[in-house]
């Protein structure tokens, strides 16, 4: 009787320029936080770490090779969504867990005003989340929203438990309508740059003159839950 073979690993297990998981400080904190006596274990714990440790901020995007390696994305402590999958690839890579990104377009129903002002529309093109590769399947992870910022903005803060799925729930707490995933792009073993700077450059040119949005996204963000 033939025993099921237990499916390869893929790659995506190598540094790149910027999923730098050879990086000190990435492995300093893969080491530090990857916990757990399977690869399933690591993955949540270093998904709980970069979730609630590295702030969601989309008032400061950063297109430069700088400013999306992951390296720069944990010592600054805050990212959006992009540079946050790009992190938490790095540090799963460091602990041996192959890992890449995926994107996709979504409708984002909950945003504050200024971001309105500046995108000119609901949807977030090529948004970020960081698939893994727990017991021979590809994990989707978005580790995206820190907790806090969930509390402040009423949403359902996204788990990870290594084995289903981890997406943008579609309702906040309240069942009003919060993400919806409109188009797929695929995944990727690296970050295409390239590609996404093409499609902010046209679609959000005020975001790629490189001028942050002025203020605090959590504050705003909080401000106009609270007016419900």
């Amino acid at each position: 009787m033939n025993t099921p073979l237990k499916p390869m690993a893929p790659g995506c297990t190598s540094a790149t320029r910027t999923i730098d998981s050879d990086h000190p400080a990435i492995v300093s904190f893969a080491r530090a936080h990857a916990q757990g006596a399977s690869d399933r274990e690591k993955a949540v714990a270093l998904y709980l770490a970069v979730r609630d440790q590295i702030r969601y901020d989309p008032y400061r995007i950063d297109l430069s090779d700088h400013g999306m390696t992951a390296s720069t994305v944990l010592a600054q402590g805050f990212g959006w969504c992009v540079p946050k999958a790009v992190l938490l690839a790095a540090l799963a890579r460091a602990a041996g867990i192959p890992a890449r990104l995926g994107f996709a377009d979504v409708k984002n129903h909950l945003s504050t005003e200024k971001l309105r002002e500046t995108m000119k529309t609901d949807v977030f093109a090529w948004h970020g989340y960081t698939e893994l590769w727990i017991d021979g399947a590809w994990r989707k992870a978005t580790p995206a929203f820190n907790i806090e910022l969930c509390d402040k903005f009423g949403l359902l803060p996204l788990e990870f438990d290594g084995v289903h799925d981890s997406l943008y729930h579609a309702f906040d707490r309240a069942g009003r309508q919060h993400m919806e995933y409109v188009n797929d792009h695929g995944a990727f073993d690296d970050l295409p740059l390239a590609q996404i700077r093409a499609v902010f450059a046209e679609v959000y040119p005020s975001i790629t003159a490189g001028q942050p949005i002025e203020g605090d996204f959590a504050a705003d963000a909080a401000r106009e839950a609270s007016r419900g």
